[in-house]
């Protein structure tokens, strides 16, 4: 080969090589159901082993401060594919509810854009997608299964990636969903302690009382981590196996807390605080471990840019460019978040005439603030409901009976925990943690969740701590009224909430006395009529 020749060759090749280097990334989005921050090994865990996980990190970046927009699956899956507030996507920014079709989500304008998208497990959900071709995440992949344990699902996750795969044209590259099902409950009892999972090795959080039913109860959870895990780990096998995990934006994290009391449903840590890490060998530099806020919607965001997609109404959405911070060279105008913020409505049917809880807060680096717009609510669901009830054509209770003092709480998962604690709750190291569990909250709450991750200890009329509450009090304020949150803009119009239509079943529960007393404070729920159980006519 002469030199001229040659010097050819060297330019396709360099131009082949740009191309790749140029290449949109593919995308795998992983994401667990009900898995709280520190529960992976890579955060210190010792009692649990998360190999896929740690290796996303290692390969990229481990964050120890990202945070979901929503305690609960379907408005947070709706936030994520969004990238916006749950109190600015009206329906879905609840549980249960519908997805409106005039929503932008990511995985449609990218696969307008040119990529494959599909998903397998959960979507978003639960509710009712009406008008979206497919689920919200994607054209679903379920037709594998595989043996599972009792409480685990049987879809085979990995060998469903497996067939997306193989429905993707050459060189197009994809965005894909794995919503795992696990460690959603419930679990199959002592799980954890068969397969590995030590007990006493567990680090609890402070607002759960050790006891051996408890310990077992978290192994049980920890199991169906490893079972995610293990999905995961097949899945980034077989990107390694076809050359393009070096160019694949993984993305591995929760939707919200794990499924026990003051956890999940709940704006303290361990309902809002999540595990995540992201790789992109060939963009993100590898070994990063940062303390930075995030909130998922700055996953969103992020996305977008990764795939070179300009969004629909760019302008509502909230998340930042994460790939500003985390890639080669970082770019020093992209400071970290000053402040994550989080929100919920209803979550369960919990409360008379399936009411929410409505709460925002503000999470820094040091304090989380709370406030709660219906204190006068149960916030984990009212604690005695009917086990039977009619109502006549006009809505009024017809027959009723109640069941258990303590059979309701429902918007905690209900487990081994909750059954024990409610057994023990007159215990003097039980009581005030099951208290702080299902007993009622003031509108305010503040804790310094450096000293207090368990956030156990209400600093919100401590005099010392007066001018950091007032402060991030103000700063959520304004963070919501910038964003159009009703439950500060306009406060009587913020009872749209109870109006949105819950798609699953419901539970019945006795009037509350503020409901009583004042029954212009219960808004209307027209959806709610079709569905109470009605009295049989007389013949």
């Amino acid at each position: 080969m002469n030199r001229r020749s040659c010097f050819i060759f060297f330019l396709i090749v360099a131009a082949g090589a740009s191309d790749a280097s140029a290449a949109r990334p593919n995308i795998l989005i992983a994401i667990s159901d009900d898995q709280s921050f520190p529960h992976a090994s890579a955060y210190g865990e010792d009692a649990i082993a998360t190999p896929a996980f740690d290796r996303v990190a290692k390969a990229g970046v481990l964050f120890r401060n990202a945070f979901t927009p929503a305690p609960g699956c379907s408005p947070m899956r709706a936030a994520f594919l969004t990238g916006r507030e749950i109190w600015e996507i009206r329906e879905a920014g609840t549980h249960a509810s519908f997805f409106p079709t005039d929503l932008p989500v990511f995985t449609t304008q990218l696969a307008d854009a040119g990529y494959h998208v599909g998903m397998t497990g959960k979507g978003w959900g639960p509710g009712r997608a009406e008008g979206w071709p497919t689920n919200p995440a994607g054209k679903a992949y379920g037709k594998r299964t595989m043996k599972a344990p009792a409480g685990i699902r049987n879809t085979d996750y990995a060998a469903n990636f497996d067939d997306f795969l193989s429905d993707r044209s050459d060189e197009q590259p994809f965005c894909f969903w794995f919503g795992c099902s696990e460690p959603h409950r419930t679990y199959q009892r002592g799980i954890g302690k068969k397969n590995g999972i030590d007990p006493s090795k567990i680090d609890l959080p402070g607002f759960l009382p050790d006891s051996d039913e408890v310990r077992s109860d978290v192994a049980d959870y920890m199991y169906e981590i490893q079972w995610f895990d293990s999905h995961l780990q097949r899945m980034l096998d077989r990107l390694e196996q076809t050359g393009d995990l070096d160019n694949t934006l993984v993305i591995v994290t929760s939707d919200n807390g794990m499924p026990f009391p003051r956890a999940k449903a709940n704006l303290y840590e361990y309902g809002i605080h999540m595990p995540m890490a992201i790789s992109w060998p060939a963009t993100i530099p590898a070994g990063q471990d940062t303390d930075d806020l995030v909130s998922l919607i700055d996953v969103t965001r992020t996305i977008y840019h990764a795939a070179e997609v300009s969004p629909k109404q760019a302008d509502q959405m909230r998340g930042h460019n994460l790939l500003q911070r985390y890639t080669r060279p970082s770019d020093p105008s992209a400071p970290p978040r000053r402040a994550v913020y989080s929100g919920r409505e209803r979550h369960s049917s919990s409360r008379f005439n399936s009411l929410g809880y409505p709460c925002r807060c503000i999470r820094t680096d040091t304090h989380l603030y709370i406030r709660n717009y219906a204190p006068e609510r149960w916030p984990a669901g009212t604690p005695q409901k009917y086990d039977k009830a009619t109502y006549d054509a006009e809505g009024n209770l017809t027959t009723s009976v109640l069941g258990a003092e303590h059979g309701g709480y429902h918007d905690i998962d209900d487990g081994p925990t909750l059954q024990w604690m409610i057994a023990n709750r007159e215990k003097p190291e039980v009581k005030r943690l099951f208290q702080a569990a299902v007993g009622m909250r003031p509108a305010e709450e503040l804790y310094d969740v450096t000293r207090d991750p368990a956030c156990l200890e209400n600093l919100a009329e401590t005099a010392e701590f007066k001018n950091i509450k007032d402060d991030l009090a103000k700063r959520l304020r304004e963070y919501l009224q910038s964003t159009g949150d009703l439950r500060e803009t306009d406060p009587d119009a913020a009872h749209v909430w109870e109006t949105y239509p819950r798609i699953s079943s419901l539970r019945w529960f006795p009037v509350p006395q503020w409901a009583a007393q004042d029954p212009q404070r219960v808004p209307d729920q027209d959806w709610l009529e079709k569905k109470r159980p009605r009295k049989a006519a007389e013949k």
